[in-house]
Formats: C-alpha cells, structure tokens, sequence
C-alpha cells in the first residue's frame, strides 16, 4: 500500500493510442542512446522517432538497431538500416548518433500483427528516406571488412 495525495480533477486522464496506419510519416530523431541486449553481450542503437507533422504529430516511434550480436545477419541489418538513416538525414559520416537528432526525414510506419505472447498489433519503423524526397546519396566503395568500428570489438 502507498499513501498518496492526489485529487484526479486537477490532472487530465492518459488516453488510449490507437495503432498509426502503415505508410510514410515525417519525423525526426529526438534521442539515441547505446543499449546491452538481454543477454548482456550485445549491444544495440536505440532510436526514438517523434512524428513532427499531421496527425500523428508528437507520436514516438523507436529504431532498435543491433550493432554488436552473435548474430551476423542482424549486424548486417542494423548497418544497413543505419546507413538509411545517415543518407536520409545527409550525415554521411557519423561519429556520435546524436549527429542524426532533429534532421527530418521519412520513416515507413508498418504494423506488426499481435503474437502469442504479445497479442496487441504494435507500429515498428520499416524504412527511411529523405523527407524532401531526394535520392539517397549512393553507397561509397568499400575499403575495409565491412563492419563498423563499434562491432569490432
């Protein structure tokens, strides 16, 4: 038990967030930070994205991009989601994530069906390009192993 003093008039009530449809919404990173995956020897970038515009404007939507993992295929995965997002936002060499904060751009909004264990459907980031609709700028030759710095470890 916990005593409290709080009288619900004087605060409005939280309201329930229905799903953003799938498309493309603008939007723009508002804080990254470096997190350990689960079981403590990974590593992943996590992203927030805040919808800057229309109707969804103010809405979170988060990038969970696993930069150091036993599994090759989703370092692989997260690099290239990140090279998206640098194209997207025009930093083509990053040295700090917060480089990408407050650059907008396109995000692909999809919504991925409940499970199991999670029987809600959820929004998840399905994609990234510049908001102006300018191509991304083209990959650069490659000139070492592939791998970034951070997943050289």
């Amino acid at each position: 038990m916990a005593q409290l003093t709080f009288n619900a008039n004087d605060v409005a009530p939280s309201e329930a967030f229905d799903l953003i449809p799938a498309g493309w919404q603008p939007a723009e990173a508002t804080s990254s930070e470096m997190k350990t995956t689960k079981d403590g020897e990974g590593e992943y970038l996590q992203i927030e994205w805040t919808i800057i515009d229309g109707q969804y404007q103010g809405r979170k939507l988060w990038s969970r991009l696993n930069m150091k993992n036993r599994n090759a295929t989703a370092v692989e995965i997260a690099q290239r989601d990140l090279s998206a997002i640098c194209r997207s936002t025009g930093i083509m060499t990053l040295t700090d994530s917060s480089q990408l904060h407050d650059r907008p751009i396109m995000v692909k909004v999809k919504v991925r069906k409940g499970t199991p264990g999670y029987p809600d459907d959820s929004n998840e980031i399905g994609g990234y390009k510049p908001r102006d609709g300018a191509t991304a700028a083209a990959p650069a030759a490659s000139s070492g192993t592939g791998a970034a710095p951070w997943a050289r470890r």
